[in-house]
């Protein structure tokens, strides 16, 4: 069997809940995985944006995740001791930074990759962002999975709008 990755505030293609973006209340959204390679030490994961408007946006980037995990829960960049490593996103934060498409941009998808790697860590810098830490985890990637979701903002919108329309009736 493969290395599986699934969400269970979404599911594959589908939309991604408001309080998981960064214009709502930015939590990372809970993952579990399953059937990693035996080989597996560790393991990394990235957040993509592949359709912003200048090229691929990294929201987050996680590393040393012990082999024994199956599972990120929500709000895992806000655990205490013990946590994985997160690396400086293109917000500029080490931290996770749900969606947010620019205003007018048709729906984003968001990929949550997770990749098994053959190292227990990885030694990278405290300055480095995401992707000098993916370029270094790919180079030891045993297997990689994947999970999709989608963000529309104009919908947030037109939802909030909606109550607040509704609020004065």
């Amino acid at each position: 069997m493969a290395l599986t990755l699934i969400s269970k505030a979404f599911a594959e293609d589908q939309p991604i809940p408001a309080k998981y973006a960064r214009t709502g209340e930015n939590l990372f959204p809970p993952l579990a995985w399953s059937e990693a390679p035996d080989k597996t030490r560790s393991f990394a994961l990235v957040v993509e944006d592949p359709d912003a408007p200048h090229g691929t946006f990294r929201h987050c980037g996680i590393a040393n995740i012990p082999a024994e995990w199956t599972a990120l829960g929500e709000s895992a960049d806000t655990a205490p001791e013990h946590a994985p490593r997160f690396y400086r996103n293109d917000f500029g934060q080490a931290r996770y930074d749900g969606p947010q498409p620019p205003p007018g941009d048709p729906p984003h998808r968001y990929i949550f990759r997770l990749a098994a790697l053959d190292v227990p860590t990885l030694s990278i810098p405290d300055a480095a962002g995401i992707g000098v830490m993916w370029a270094e985890a790919k180079k030891h990637t045993l297997e990689e999975a994947t999970v999709t979701g989608i963000y529309n903002r104009w919908k947030l919108i037109d939802v909030l709008l909606r109550r607040r329309g509704s609020a004065r009736r």
